[in-house]
């Protein structure tokens, strides 16, 4: 059997309060998910004080409740709610129309070939809020 370390075991501690935290945080609301409410109750409940009056965090901690908080708005995201990112943008659920089987043209040797059929799909869409957009299209910033 492998002696589980100490680094090993706090890693999984981080990874199950953080999960814990973040799963607390989105069955209480049940409305709109908001990144920075779920952040900042995870993180608070993560954090401890000291005996100066320190707040203490773990790396582990605070990467596991990001992470986890970032895979809630992505669940939250596909089930079609519109998740913010602040700064960032934001990601959406895009419905794809169907296609019907059909015929095309090799538009090179002027044969023609069958086009598949495609079913309905749900794809993520990722929207850039229009500051990130202008911050890239300055040439100040090439």
């Amino acid at each position: 059997m492998k002696k589980t370390t100490s680094k090993t075991a706090a890693k999984t501690a981080a990874k199950t309060t953080a999960k814990k935290a973040t799963a607390k945080t989105s069955a209480k609301k049940g409305g709109k998910f908001s990144l920075i409410n779920d952040l900042h109750e995870a993180i608070v409940s993560l954090a401890s004080a000291s005996k100066t009056g320190q707040v203490k965090l773990k790396r582990a901690d605070l990467k596991a409740a990001i992470e986890n908080s970032i895979i809630t708005g992505a669940k939250r995201a596909a089930s079609g709610e519109r998740v913010r990112f602040p700064v960032i943008g934001v990601l959406a659920r895009r419905d794809v129309k169907g296609r019907k089987a059909g015929k095309g043209v090799n538009p090179f040797t002027g044969e023609e070939i069958q086009v598949k059929a495609r079913p309905e799909s749900k794809k993520p869409r990722w929207s850039f809020p229009k500051t990130l957009k202008e911050t890239f299209a300055d040439k100040k910033n090439w």
